[in-house]
């Protein structure tokens, strides 16, 4: 189990404090705290934003199509529902190539149940995550200006 329970996000639009959920998926919690402890994310966009559907950031090249050098992880598929506030893995068209990439729901999107992995849940700041400029990708990018598991 990981000893974090929370990533907060300091995003140029304000602070985002995510509840972690290691009780549905261990490794990615554990990737994404690890990842944010050494700072990965620091400086990383929001490459893709769609108005009423989410917003997906973690690719150090900020195109969509990178991560980190970390091993891809197996799915953790639950049965959690993406509504509103969720965090989630994003992935290619392989179940098991989750990374780095990440997105926040800003809406439901219980079409994407049991195919990606949910791995938190935002408590607080979801306004600064509906404030990131859209587009895909965003003529000016928001971004998260630290990240850190606590």
């Amino acid at each position: 189990m990981s000893e974090f329970n929370t990533l907060v996000l300091t995003l140029d639009t304000g602070d985002v404090t995510i509840k972690l959920r290691p009780d549905l998926a261990p490794k990615h919690v554990e990737r994404i705290a690890t990842l944010a402890n050494r700072g990965f994310y620091d400086g990383v966009v929001f490459h893709r934003v769609i108005d009423g559907f989410m917003a997906q950031g973690g690719d150090p090249s900020g195109t969509g199509s990178g991560g980190s050098k970390e091993p891809n992880l197996p799915a953790e598929f639950s049965r959690e529902p993406h509504v509103r506030g969720v965090a989630s893995m994003a992935r290619t068209m392989d179940p098991n190539s989750a990374n780095s990439q990440f997105f926040i729901c800003l809406d439901d999107a219980t079409f994407l149940d049991g195919q990606y992995t949910v791995w938190g849940e935002v408590t607080d700041g979801m306004e600064n995550v509906d404030a990131l400029p859209k587009g895909e990708p965003p003529r000016n990018p928001g971004k998260i200006v630290k990240a850190r598991a606590e």
